[in-house]
C-alpha cells in the first residue's frame, strides 16, 4: 500500500486557481495551547491526514511544548474539524479565535511544521514558568484597567505590527522579532515592578510567555488581554464597548491586516501620506515588508524603490544573473542589518553610501 503524501505538491498558480473555484465559504481562525506533546512528529502526521481530508489550509507549528495554529476551514466541515481535534486529548476543549475580517483567501495550502518552540523566545527554561502567568482580562476589564492612573500598557508584538494599530498610549518596543522583545520590555519597565502592567498581542500566545517572564523577574501586578486583539474586537462589538485599540490588527497571512477601527495611524513609507496597508516588495530578491499607499503602489509597481521596480521588469534570466551580485539585485537590502528592516532607515543608508 502506497504511503500517503503529507505535503503539498501543487504549484502556487494551481493552488490559487483551486481556491478561486471553491463554491463554499471558509472560516479563518487561530488557536494555541501550551501542552506537552509526546511526539510532535506523530501528531504532525496525524493532523495532516485529518485536515487534508477536510480541505483545511493554514500554517501550524508543533513542538514538545504545544501547538500554535492559524488555519482556514471549510464552513461545512467546521463541526467535523472541531470533533476530530477534540479527539486528541492534548487539544480537548480548545478555544478558537475567529478572524475579524475574512476574505476567504488567507492561506493557499496546509503547512504543519515541527519547531523547537511554538513561539521562539530565546530564553532558557529557568527564565520563566508557564504555570505562573499573568491574570487574564476581558475587553471591559482591560479598558477599565487602562483608565487607572499609573497603569502601563505594553504591546508585545513587533514594530511593523504596532505601527498600523495599537492601544492608546501603549509602549511599543522597536523590535523585529519576539525573541528580541523580552529583555527590552523588562528594561523599558525597569522601576515599575510594583505598578499594574497590561500586556496584549494578536491572539494571546506571546503574552503567556511575556507575563511569565515578567513575573519571574519580580513584577507583581502583571495582566494580559484574554484572547488578544482578535478576541477584544469581537467582545467590544458584542457588548457595545468603546475600542481603546486604534487602527488595524496585523495578521500573518495573505490579508496582512484586519481593521479594528477606521483610524489610520500610520503613513506610506514612500510618500508619507496616511496609509495602513502592508505589502512585500514585488522584487523577489528584495521582498522587504513595508507600508504603501495606492498611489505609490501604482507609481512603483508594488516595489519599494525605483531600483527594485526596474529590476522586477527585467527578464527572468537577467534577474537570475544579477542576483549573483546582491547590490545589483536588491539595492535596498544591501544594507540590511535587521530581520525586518525599516524602509526609511534603509533608504537613508543608501543615500549616504
Amino acid at each position: 500500500m502506497a504511503k500517503p503524501e503529507l505535503f503539498n505538491k501543487k504549484s502556487k498558480l494551481e493552488l490559487e486557481k483551486q481556491l478561486q473555484n471553491e463554491s463554499f465559504e471558509r472560516i479563518t481562525c487561530s488557536f494555541y495551547r501550551y501542552v506537552k506533546i509526546a511526539s510532535p512528529k506523530e501528531m504532525r502526521d496525524s493532523l495532516y491526514l485529518e485536515w487534508a481530508e477536510l480541505n483545511i489550509l493554514g500554517r501550524i507549528y508543533l513542538a514538545y511544548e504545544g501547538v500554535n495554529a492559524q488555519i482556514s476551514v471549510p464552513e461545512n466541515e467546521w463541526d467535523n474539524f472541531v470533533s476530530k481535534l477534540y479527539n486528541h486529548t492534548e487539544f480537548d476543549k480548545m478555544s478558537f479565535k475567529i478572524a475579524i475580517e475574512d476574505e476567504q483567501e488567507s492561506f493557499l495550502k496546509l503547512i504543519i511544521r515541527i519547531k523547537p518552540q511554538i513561539v521562539a523566545d530565546g530564553l532558557i527554561d529557568d527564565e520563566y514558568d508557564l504555570s505562573n502567568i499573568g491574570k487574564h482580562l476581558s475587553a471591559k476589564e482591560f479598558n477599565n484597567a487602562m483608565d487607572k492612573e499609573g497603569t502601563l500598557v505594553v504591546d508585545v508584538r513587533n514594530h511593523y505590527e504596532s505601527e498600523v494599530g495599537h492601544f492608546e498610549d501603549a509602549i511599543c518596543p522597536d523590535v523585529d522579532t519576539f525573541k528580541e522583545s523580552l529583555p527590552i520590555i523588562k528594561e523599558l519597565l525597569k522601576g515599575h515592578e510594583d505598578d499594574k502592567v497590561l500586556l496584549y498581542c494578536t491572539g494571546g500566545i506571546r503574552c503567556e510567555k511575556t507575563s511569565a517572564y515578567l513575573k519571574h523577574n519580580n513584577f507583581t501586578d502583571v495582566n494580559q488581554l484574554h484572547g488578544g486583539i482578535i478576541n477584544y474586537s469581537h467582545q467590544i462589538k458584542a457588548e457595545n464597548i468603546e475600542s481603546k485599540f486604534k487602527g488595524k490588527n496585523f495578521v500573518f497571512d495573505k490579508r496582512m491586516g484586519e481593521k479594528i477601527t477606521n483610524d489610520i495611524i500610520s503613513n506610506c513609507h514612500q510618500c508619507n501620506e496616511p496609509a495602513d496597508s502592508h505589502t512585500n516588495c514585488k522584487n523577489q530578491a528584495c521582498h522587504i515588508l513595508f507600508i504603501q499607499c495606492e498611489i505609490c503602489d501604482e507609481k512603483f509597481g508594488g516595489c519599494c524603490s525605483k531600483e527594485c521596480y526596474s529590476f522586477s521588469k527585467l527578464s527572468i534570466e537577467e534577474q537570475r544573473e544579477r542576483r549573483k551580485y546582491p547590490n545589483k539585485a536588491a539595492p535596498m537590502l544591501a544594507f540590511k542589518d535587521r530581520v525586518r528592516p525599516k524602509l526609511k532607515d534603509l533608504a537613508k543608508k543608501r543615500r549616504k553610501s
